[in-house]
C-alpha cells in the first residue's frame, strides 16, 4: 500500500478531527518516509495503533484531543525504555491490519475494542533494519476509559499525551544518533519520544493543522548510545518488536 485508505467516517466524528481524516485519504509513504519496500519480498507484516482521543479540562490539562502512547519496559532487550504506539506483528489469526493493531493494543495495555473506532489506513511503512511492513491504523478513540501495562515485562507506563504539547514548539526537538541520523522528537510529561513514533507524530501536526513553528536547530544528543540505527528520516525500529 502505498496511499493513505479511509475505512469509515461516524456521523459524531468531533470536528477537530476533520482536518486530519481529510488529509490522510490522500497521504502516500513519501509523506512519511523516503523507503521503499524492496521488490525482493514483502518483509514481515505489523501494525501500529495511532488513536486519538479527547480529554475534559483538568487541573493539568485545558483538555482536548490525545494520543495513546505507552513506554517499553527497560529490561526489554529491544526498544528499552522507548516511547512507542501500541503494536506488533501480524499473528496468522489476524484478519488484517485494523486486527493486528487493535488485538496489540488490548493486550499490551487493555483497550476495550468495541470504544475504539478505526478510521484510516496510513500508508505502509517499510522498516529496513527488522525487515518489517508496519501499516499504521488511525483511530478514534470513542469512550475512552482507564488503561494499564498488562505485560510489564514489556510495557512500563501507558499515557494519553495532549496534542496541545506534542504541538508546543518547547516541547520539540531534533535528536541525533550516534550514527549522525537526525530526526525530529517530542520532550512531553517526560518522555522522551523519537524514532518512528515521532516521525509519524510529526506528519500527522501537519497534517492536521496542528503544528506550530518550532526551532529545529534545537539538536540533543540521544542519550543511549545502544539505541537502534534508525531506518529513514522520519523512523527508527522502535515500535515493532518479534
Amino acid at each position: 500500500m502505498s496511499q493513505g485508505v479511509l475505512l469509515d467516517r461516524p456521523d459524531d466524528l468531533p470536528a477537530w478531527f476533520e482536518p486530519l481524516l481529510a488529509r490522510v485519504s490522500t497521504c502516500r509513504t513519501e509523506d512519511f518516509t523516503s523507503l521503499r519496500r524492496p521488490a525482493g519480498g514483502p518483509g514481515r507484516s505489523s501494525a501500529v495503533l495511532v488513536l486519538l482521543g479527547e480529554s475534559p479540562p483538568a487541573a493539568d490539562t485545558p483538555g482536548g484531543p490525545d494520543l495513546l502512547i505507552l513506554q517499553r519496559a527497560a529490561t526489554m532487550r529491544n526498544h528499552a525504555g522507548q516511547p512507542a504506539f501500541p503494536g506488533g506483528a501480524t499473528d496468522p489469526d489476524d484478519a488484517d491490519a485494523v486486527a493486528t493493531a487493535v488485538r496489540e493494543a488490548q493486550e499490551e495495555v487493555g483497550l476495550d475494542v468495541s470504544s475504539a473506532h478505526p478510521l484510516a489506513l496510513l500508508p505502509e511503512l517499510w522498516i529496513p533494519v527488522s525487515r518489517f511492513s508496519v501499516t499504521p491504523v488511525l483511530a478514534w478513540w470513542r469512550k475512552p476509559h482507564p488503561v494499564h501495562p498488562l505485560q510489564p515485562a514489556e510495557v512500563a507506563h501507558v499515557a494519553r499525551l495532549p496534542i496541545s504539547e506534542l504541538a508546543d514548539p518547547q516541547n520539540r526537538i531534533q535528536v541525533r544518533h550516534p550514527s549522525g541520523w537526525v530526526a525530529p522528537a517530542f520532550q512531553v510529561r517526560g518522555l522522551l519520544v523519537w524514532g518512528f513514533t515521532a516521525g509519524v507524530i510529526s506528519v500527522l501536526l501537519d497534517m492536521a493543522g496542528w503544528a506550530r513553528p518550532w526551532d529545529q536547530g534545537r539538536v540533543v544528543e540521544l542519550p543511549d548510545a545502544e539505541a537502534p540505527v534508525p531506518a529513514a528520516r522520519g523512523g527508527a525500529p522502535d515500535e515493532v518488536v518479534p
